[in-house]
């Protein structure tokens, strides 16, 4: 539901609730209330356990990052930088948050063909700490600081961390692979993340760092089991509604919406 503000004068109310047999609905009740919080309760796990998945990823990162790794990332960066990003000049550029990658009920599903629609040249960083965002951090900031516009992807488990970045202005993009995610083509540069990683912090946390791995995939297996369960139980919500819904009633109203619109795109072009 959301409210006009000026009723009338620029917004309108649509009201599909009027396309419903409000009385055949009646007689359904108790399938529909079965099915509405099954399906909530589905969705409410899922969020559940990728939530514990994000903070085991947390930890793991935590394990593997020092000084010296942070120092070594800013080393390349700034490599990367001087070689990809030269300064364009008219000030800074602008940056665009845009969610790549998606947890489903399908799987992780990461959109590389948008990647390779707008940028010709790939970097893959593979990547199974979670160290990437060490990396995004120095290369959006010169990206932008050099006067190119970035579509920065944040981590859907954890939106306050970078997973991808595209710089369409240059056909350029730094995707994230690893953990059963792999980028379809071969790479214009492939960094191994990993590798940059100390060996005697790798060693001494070995057993943390695979226990941490396989709990981290158990539970995104689990939330997408649970979102597969919401899905079927949300597609059986809407064989129950459909046979009462005048979908001619709903189309009608679809069109007169998209008229009105157009119609006021074209008074205020004009």
């Amino acid at each position: 539901m959301v409210e006009p503000r000026l009723p009338g004068a620029v917004e309108r109310y649509v009201d599909l609730g009027a396309c419903y047999d409000h009385q055949g609905l009646k007689a359904v009740r108790e399938r529909l209330e079965g099915a509405m919080a099954g399906y909530k309760d589905c969705y409410a796990r899922a969020y559940r356990c990728l939530r514990a998945a994000a903070e085991i990823l947390a930890d793991r990162t935590a394990l593997v990052q020092t000084p010296e790794l942070e120092a070594k990332m800013a080393r390349r960066a700034k490599g990367i930088l001087s070689r990809e990003c030269r300064r364009k000049g008219g000030g800074e550029g602008r940056v665009r948050q845009r969610f790549l990658s998606a947890v489903t009920h399908k799987g992780v599903l990461v959109e590389f063909g948008t990647v390779e629609r707008q940028c010709g040249r790939v970097y893959e960083l593979v990547d199974s700490y979670g160290l990437g965002h060490l990396l995004f951090t120095h290369l959006l900031s010169g990206a932008l600081a050099a006067g190119w516009d970035v579509v920065a992807c944040p981590s859907p488990m954890a939106p306050d961390r970078l997973e991808h970045l595209l710089l369409p202005q240059l056909s350029l993009a730094f995707v994230t692979t690893g953990c059963g995610v792999v980028w379809p083509r071969r790479p214009y540069r492939r960094l191994r993340l990993d590798a940059m990683a100390d060996r005697e912090v790798l060693r001494r946390n070995k057993g943390r760092l695979n226990f941490s791995k396989k709990v981290s995939a158990a539970l995104v297996e689990e939330a997408v089991s649970s979102l597969g369960q919401a899905k079927a139980m949300h597609d059986d919500l809407e064989r129950v509604y459909n046979p009462y819904v005048d979908f001619g009633r709903v189309h009608a109203t679809a069109e007169w919406a998209a008229k009105e619109l157009l119609e006021h795109a074209a008074q205020e072009a004009g």
